[in-house]
């Protein structure tokens, strides 16, 4: 048998109320008749906070124990970038050296003579007797380009509205170390001298880029009948050339 109900006060069949849905033990805010308070901290953000609080405290005792405001020696600075300048040379040129740039020169050979109206660089001319040219030996530089281009591109022009037979480009041995490209070629032609009859003439061009990247080209054509004399002056004058390089 039950034991009955309690009384509660409350009149038989009177519905019970429902419960409160509100929190056990939490009892409702009371409003406050103050001034209206800034927007809280939503609670989902208080877990991240402590997070970032221990994070903080954990970097400074590590400073600390690393040694607080005492600074680790210094990583050496970054070397400077090198630049490309004229190379250092112990090279005198002798008192009849012609100056072409950027420390080089040319000694020209006996009977060759430095054509004045020349502007790129300086081209020498060897003259037979009735006042023709018969031989070329011309030195001149460029700057930022390689040395097969500059040879091919000499030789272009050199050959330009002429019956021509080139060869291929060849390195040659560098003979120096401040030389880092050295190339030739070689070529023959067919052009016309200024009574219009054809001439053959053959001829090479080398080029020489040093380190700082000047390139000096050596363009050297002649008759085929004056060749041998004229190959031996071009010899020497291209000696001349590479001493200053």
């Amino acid at each position: 048998m039950r034991n009955p109900a309690p009384d509660d006060g409350a009149a038989p069949g009177t519905p019970e109320p429902p419960p409160s849905r509100r929190l056990p033990g939490r009892s409702r805010p009371t409003p406050s008749a103050g001034p209206t308070q800034g927007p809280r901290i939503p609670t989902y953000l208080i877990p991240a906070g402590a997070g970032l609080i221990v994070v903080v405290a954990v970097a400074v005792g590590l400073y600390l124990l690393s040694g607080g405001d005492d600074k680790a020696d210094p990583a050496p600075p970054p070397s400077p970038t090198a630049t490309a300048s004229t190379p250092t040379s112990t090279y005198t040129p002798p008192p009849n050296a012609v100056l072409v740039g950027s420390g080089v020169a040319v000694v020209p050979a006996a009977g060759w003579s430095l054509l004045e109206k020349e502007t790129q660089g300086k081209e020498f001319v060897s003259y037979a007797a009735s006042g023709d040219a018969r031989a070329f030996f011309w030195v001149r530089q460029k700057q930022n380009v390689t040395a097969k281009a500059y040879v091919l591109g000499v030789v272009e022009g050199e050959t330009q509205n002429e019956i021509a037979q080139l060869g291929n480009v060849r390195n040659l041995t560098c003979p120096k170390d401040v030389l880092e490209e050295c190339v030739a070629i070689s070529y023959t032609s067919t052009t016309k001298d200024k009574t219009g009859l054809q001439v053959k003439v053959q001829g090479y061009v080398e080029a020489y880029r040093r380190k700082d990247q000047v390139v000096t080209a050596l363009d050297f054509r002649t008759r085929i009948d004056f060749a041998p004399q004229a190959e031996a002056d071009a010899a020497t004058m291209k000696q001349s050339v590479l001493d200053s390089l």
